[in-house]
């Protein structure tokens, strides 16, 4: 089976998005992707400091109320961070240092898990991933 994650760069003062695949970034993180995961974002937008943003991973392949997704970014030449991990229940788990400003939600009628970050910082330009736990 070939496992294929789409993830966002996301840039503050300059946003923009686009998509790559990297499955072995996220098997560093301890998670795995999976078939026929997708995130789906609009082009182009614009986020100035202090902004907020939201990103959704519409997912296939699995069920939400299944298994535990996360999300991770990873800043450029830097270490992956986890943010945290949201359930199809719509429970969660946050990394301390970001459970402030950083919120999950899930939609399981939609397949979709949604990422939304307040006051964005320049040091918020990351690379996010979003992934399944794996079995």
């Amino acid at each position: 089976m070939s496992y294929i994650c789409k993830l966002l760069e996301v840039k503050i003062n300059s946003f923009h998005l686009f998509t790559m695949f990297s499955p072995s970034l996220l098997l560093l993180a301890a998670v795995s992707c999976v078939h026929s995961v997708e995130l789906t974002q609009p082009g182009s937008m614009v986020i100035n400091p202090g902004q907020s943003m939201s990103l959704t991973c519409t997912v296939s392949g699995y069920s939400l109320t299944s298994y535990w997704t996360h999300w991770i970014r990873q800043p450029a030449g830097k270490a992956l961070e986890w943010i945290g991990q949201i359930y199809g229940d719509g429970s969660t788990y946050y990394n301390d240092k970001l459970k402030s400003r950083f919120q999950l939600a899930v939609d399981t009628s939609s397949s979709t898990v949604t990422l939304r970050g307040q006051n964005m910082q320049t040091g918020d330009t990351a690379v996010y991933y979003c992934a399944r736990e794996p079995q």
